[in-house]
């Protein structure tokens, strides 16, 4: 094993240790997070629906109903909020860059100071330390960076917005759709066996919460056997408490 590591070139070695040998992930990593995570959502929400509706034996038109009020509802209002929440980081960001500029301009003398504490703080004196100040504040956009990097402690969002938001949307969509896929196609008349439509709906959900496990493993880079286990019991555990609401509130009011 670790002549495989030794042989390896630093790209490739690095390569293994971020995940390139994943292509596709890495060309989305970006967005694939909220991919996942507005996946989970529109998948678990969705089931919870599905779940309490059959708890209650309601028809597959109302079920449909209501399912496709929670996709598009609350995917969008989940779309918006990841918009807004990129977009808040972006403005944040160039809030405070702004104010750097502005003392870098009219205190730059404190501001070298600022410089000198902080890699002095990493270790570095003498004449070294003076250089490294010196180098860092010949350049203004340099300087500005390196203030909010090691001071402020903030990196620049690159993601877009828009994007954020899409990708949210997309992905509450697309697992949203697949427990309320049985119900619709028993609306169509495409599906026989309606006695048990609510257990198909499980085992597709089921794979889908599997899916979700090892996106999420991949983007968190965590064993992949715990991530889909936890994806997919606590998808059980809304979805349970969902039908066991429906079934109460069915027996109350019925």
């Amino acid at each position: 094993m670790s002549s495989n590591l030794s042989s390896m070139s630093p790209k490739a070695h690095e390569d293994q240790i971020h995940g390139s040998k994943y292509p596709l992930i890495n060309r989305f990593q970006e967005y694939l997070g909220e991919f996942v995570y507005g996946g989970i959502d529109g998948s678990v929400t969705t089931f919870a629906v599905v779940a309490g509706a059959a708890g209650a034996a309601l028809e597959s038109s109302v079920v449909i109903i209501l399912g496709f009020a929670n996709l598009f509802a609350d995917g969008f209002a989940m779309s918006v909020g990841s918009y807004l929440s990129t977009k808040s980081e972006k403005e944040n960001y160039k809030k405070h860059e702004k104010i750097e500029y502005w003392e870098v301009d009219h205190l730059p003398e404190k501001e070298k100071e600022e410089i000198r504490d902080i890699y002095r703080a990493k270790g570095f004196e003498g004449q070294i330390l003076e250089d490294i100040v010196a180098t860092i504040t010949a350049d203004r956009d340099r300087w500005v960076d390196v203030m909010m990097k090691e001071e402020l402690e903030m990196s620049e969002e690159t993601k877009s917005p828009w994007a954020m938001g899409a990708v949210t949307f997309l992905s509450f969509q697309l697992f949203g759709f697949i427990p309320l896929l049985v119900f619709v196609l028993d609306y169509l008349k495409l599906f026989s066996d309606r006695e048990n439509m609510f257990l198909y709906a499980s085992i597709l959900t089921g794979l889908v919460f599997v899916l979700i496990g090892y996106l999420k493993a991949m983007v968190n880079q965590t064993k992949i056997i715990r991530s889909i286990l936890e994806t997919f019991f606590l998808g059980a555990a809304a979805a349970a408490l969902a039908y066991w609401v429906g079934d109460v509130l069915e027996k109350m009011i019925t």
